[in-house]
């Protein structure tokens, strides 16, 4: 039973989430600008937080910043937005005493920023149906990620970053991820949608990474029992990065 007690929380902050993000992404626009805008500020406010915990205004100040950048992005080129969210990385990222960690603070910044800056692109080219696909790539790979985790165990995939995640669990993303872009797109979608699947496994673990550095539990205490929004979204983070840069090489 002890390998499911976090199902439950799992499951009930999930829903609350899913209605939010719902509600949001069928309206679009301001409504849906505003909410990414939001949950970037408090993912950078807790990935500073983690990096510079002695210090508390700057983690603020960083998610204040970080979420207006977002909120003035469609009034912004793409060019001078990319431009802005590099200087928005480096200025912050400066900031910190030690070399590393300014280093791995800019590259935090940088890919949440541009994830961030993605999903509200996706959105207003692309409509619901591609912010739908996507979200549905991740859900999927994550629900079939930790049931075939539980139920199939075996070797570890990282033990080094993620001590939990398996080879099994793994591979049950990806043709999870597959299974979601045959429905939304037939098989011409699948290979991507297994792409981001894996984008989206390293957006965990890229988050597990720095929880690893900074030596705590979870990214911070907003949701109650389950962590911070880094941990409930870094992995839709990760699959809109690769997501962005693919669209623009395609």
């Amino acid at each position: 039973m002890s390998s499911w007690s976090d199902l439950r929380p799992r499951v009930a902050s999930a829903a609350v989430m899913a209605a939010a993000g719902i509600v949001a992404i069928w309206a679009g626009g301001p409504v849906f600008g505003a909410l990414v805008a939001g949950a970037v500020g408090v993912v950078v406010w807790e990935i500073v937080r983690m990096l510079a915990p002695r210090d508390e205004s700057l983690p603020r100040a960083a998610g204040v910043f970080a979420a207006l950048l977002l909120l003035v992005a469609h009034f912004v080129s793409p060019l001078y937005m990319l431009v802005l969210i590099g200087l928005t990385a480096f200025s912050f990222a400066r900031r910190l005493p030690e070399a590393g960690d300014r280093l791995r603070l800019g590259l935090y910044l940088g890919w949440v920023l541009l994830a961030g800056y993605g999903l509200v692109t996706l959105r207003a080219t692309g409509g619901i149906a591609e912010v739908a696909w996507l979200v549905a790539v991740v859900v999927a790979t994550d629900t079939a990620g930790y049931f075939a985790g539980r139920l199939i165990g075996g070797p570890k995939f990282w033990p080094r970053v993620s001590p939990k995640k398996t080879w099994a669990g793994t591979i049950a993303g990806w043709l999870a991820a597959a299974l979601v872009g045959m429905a939304f797109g037939g098989a011409s979608l699948a290979l991507l949608s297994a792409l981001l699947a894996f984008a989206s496994q390293m957006g965990d673990a890229a988050e597990s990474a720095l929880k690893r550095h900074a030596g705590v539990k979870d990214s911070s205490a907003l949701i109650p029992g389950h962590g911070g929004l880094f941990d409930r979204f870094d992995a839709l983070l990760g699959a809109s990065l690769v997501l962005s840069v693919i669209g623009v090489f395609a």
